[in-house]
């Protein structure tokens, strides 16, 4: 019988798609009767279920010094192999005491199983999970394989045994379709799809006096037109796509709004579409206030913004990127019920197009078409209307937390039918000397030595 849920990741906070759908998760799992806790490098949730450890965080100062001599070269040195060895034994110690603090029956990895943002904590919660048989579920957003900046590395090793592990007490959850088959190609692992969802059974609602207020934040104007690309700024979202489509528009009411600040993954992208956009002399604004997840109890309501004070304000969504694991940014727009353009990225065209949304699409490109289509959308409030009441019923079926409950069920009682009983677990997480030795022996400033 499961009672209390642990997820891990390297954080739960603001609105990446991990976050997000994190939480929507827990939300089900809560609504089932069970009780949630959260382990990261940053948390947004509550003191009384968070247990933060600073050095699991990916851009931790430590991390960052490994990730800088293991990736874009082929030899791995001595003493960073040392070092990734330390930090990992220090956070398995503090998975461990996770565990046992909150008593859990089952983890749910959060894609720190899936892409090596942060190989210590991967190798960690992999070693964990063998030694101590505790149930897990490993929810996988994108793999290593998918990105180009992991192509070239000097831990394959690692790669192979944590990124994702095959044990016996861990199923697998995927995305999307070709994650599934890539995975099983890969690997031989198995895995079932559960896609992104959003709860279509309770229909959003607004609060206008906010989003003006967000409105006059950002600079906008009352009389400016919006469209909203709600994205992080990588490259792979396709930002420029947007740009142009706001140049071709040719309107000098409408603003261009990025609701995601850049950093993840640097700034020299955002830096280029503010050099690109003021070529093209269309008016972009990068949000730099924090946006937060709407659905997070610890947000404090007077002084911050959430998605939907973003959302509330838009004209029209552009989503053109080149990849994407599902879309979060899809469904968020079909949720609030905005009119969108969505470039038909390889997911896309196999698990959601076939549904039959009615969206502005283009294939890799703007064609003169698509520009018209967005300008009818936009002018035409009838036509606006029937599109989004569409795409939100064709969603509510297939992607709600109906569909989430369902399959999440089927994975639990197939994981728990094997580990219902794990004798000696309880044993197992109580016996900490042996990691408290390991840990008490480690000098304080090893790492910095080894950084030297």
């Amino acid at each position: 019988m499961i009672n209390n849920i642990g997820f891990v990741s390297t954080r739960f906070a603001g609105v990446d798609g991990v976050s997000l759908e994190s939480i929507k998760w827990a939300e089900v799992f809560q609504q089932n009767g069970h009780h949630c806790f959260w382990f990261g490098g940053k948390l947004d949730c509550d003191l009384s279920k968070r247990f933060l450890v600073p050095e699991s965080h990916f851009q931790n100062h430590q991390n960052l010094w490994i990730n800088k001599r293991i990736f874009g070269r082929k030899q791995r040195e001595p003493h960073v192999t040392e070092a990734i060895h330390q930090l990992r034994l220090l956070l398995k110690h503090k998975i461990r005491e996770f565990i046992h603090h909150f008593n859990l029956d089952l983890l749910i990895v959060e894609n720190a199983l899936t892409i090596p943002m942060h190989v210590p904590l991967g190798l960690a919660i992999t070693e964990t999970i063998a030694e101590t048989q505790i149930p897990c579920i490993a929810h996988h957003h994108d793999f290593y394989w998918e990105r180009l900046r992991y192509s070239v590395n000097a831990v394959n090793d690692y790669l192979c045994m944590s990124f994702p592990p095959n044990l016996p007490n861990i199923r697998h959850v995927v995305i999307n379709s070709e994650s599934r088959e890539q995975l099983a190609l890969r690997t031989g692992i198995s895995s079932c799809v559960i896609p992104n969802v959003f709860d279509f059974d309770s229909p959003p609602s607004f609060d206008l006096n906010k989003a003006r207020t967000f409105r006059a934040a950002i600079g906008v104007k009352p009389d400016d037109r919006i469209i909203l690309q709600p994205t992080r700024v990588i490259q792979r979202k396709g930002i420029e796509h947007a740009i142009e489509l706001v140049k071709q528009l040719n309107d000098p009411k409408i603003k261009l709004v990025v609701s995601h600040e850049a950093g993840d993954e640097g700034y020299e992208y955002a830096n280029w579409l503010k050099t690109f956009a003021r070529e093209h002399r269309v008016d972009l604004h990068m949000v730099t206030i924090n946006i937060t997840d709407p659905w997070d109890e610890n947000r404090k309501p007077d002084n911050s913004y959430s998605l939907k004070d973003v959302y509330a304000f838009a004209d029209f969504i552009t989503y053109p990127s080149l990849c994407e694991g599902f879309g979060n940014a899809f469904l968020e727009a079909v949720y609030y019920k905005k009119p969108l353009l969505i470039n038909r990225y390889a997911t896309f065209v196999r698990d959601i197009e076939p549904h039959g949304f009615d969206l502005t699409v283009m294939d890799g490109y703007l064609s003169r078409e698509t520009v018209q289509n967005v300008k009818e959308v936009m002018n035409n409030p009838k036509r606006k209307q029937v599109m989004v009441d569409k795409n939100y019923q064709i969603a509510s079926r297939h992607f709600s937390y109906h569909t989430l409950r369902n399959r999440l069920n089927y994975v639990v009682n197939d994981l728990m039918g094997d580990f219902a009983e794990i004798p000696g677990l309880k044993t197992v997480l109580n016996d900490k000397e042996y990691y408290h030795h390991e840990i008490n022996r480690m000098e304080p400033n090893h790492f910095e030595k080894l950084s030297n």
